[in-house]
């Protein structure tokens, strides 16, 4: 069996954002980065299902600068056999489409009997990627899955509906799934292991052999939402405190004529 399990580097979301010059995108210096939390659920299955199967070959791809190969290292050290590196120190630039097409063409002759990724990125936030990969590809997809499991060729999965409601939905292989939060609990490297991923295949391709497609979207601009007013704390005794409400609900709304 041949898996493939696509991850991206984003920044810790406890870092401090603030708008690039161009203002198309957020500014990357003084970040620290990490694999997107969507992407390790992804990493983990591949990896449950690797160790499930045992005759597998499990690749994990990442699209990005030269330092997104700190983060690739991690999923090798979680499990995967290889690693392929699409440089490209644009990305950022790039719609999910054009991700997607270069995800594709990357796979389109490789084999790969199951295709992981995480269900959105926690920067961008589309949650079109992986599904438009499997298009690309004409292979079938299942998004946002909190349970999987896989015999005989084919996968079973639970996946998370509007409203807490959950659907099963099952597939024959190739396929491609989308991982949500809560999928497994994603392994944490031993050292050992993070020794042994240093010596693993990682190579890198130039991102302009494999991007065959145009963009379809644009960003016009970035920015943080506008502040609006805070809300007013009425302090004192009850009595007073009530009076000065009411005041207010009759000032402010209609909800007291």
């Amino acid at each position: 069996m041949k898996i493939l399990v696509c991850i991206k580097q984003v920044p810790d979301m406890e870092s401090k954002f603030k708008v690039a010059a161009s203002g198309t995108w957020y500014d990357t210096a003084d970040l620290a980065w990490r694999m997107n939390e969507y992407d390790e659920y992804a990493v983990e299955q591949a990896v449950q299902l690797k160790e499930q199967v045992g005759d597998a070959d499990l690749t994990v791809l990442c699209i990005g600068g030269e330092q997104v190969k700190e983060t690739m290292k991690k999923a090798l050290a979680m499990g995967c056999d290889r690693g392929v590196h699409i440089a490209d120190d644009k990305s950022a630039e790039k719609e999910p489409y054009q991700i997607a097409g270069i995800i594709a063409e990357f796979a389109r002759d490789k084999g790969f009997d199951l295709i992981f990724t995480g269900m959105q990125s926690q920067d961008r936030g589309s949650a079109q990627v992986g599904v438009l990969v499997a298009e690309l590809l004409a292979i079938p997809s299942i998004s946002t899955i909190v349970q999987f499991t896989f015999a005989g060729g084919r996968i079973e999965t639970k996946r998370e509906l509007e409203g807490g409601v959950k659907a099963i939905v099952r597939t024959s292989t190739p396929a491609l799934v989308t991982c949500q939060l809560g999928l497994n609990t994603p392994r944490y490297p031993t050292l050992p292991n993070i020794m042994k991923a240093k010596k693993k295949e990682l190579v890198s391709l130039p991102v302009t052999d494999l991007l065959k497609v145009e963009a379809r979207q644009e960003t016009a601009k970035l920015f943080f939402p506008e502040k609006k007013g805070g809300g007013l704390v009425l302090e004192g005794d009850v009595g007073p405190l009530a009076d000065r409400l009411i005041q207010i609900l009759k000032e402010k709304t209609g909800v007291l004529a």
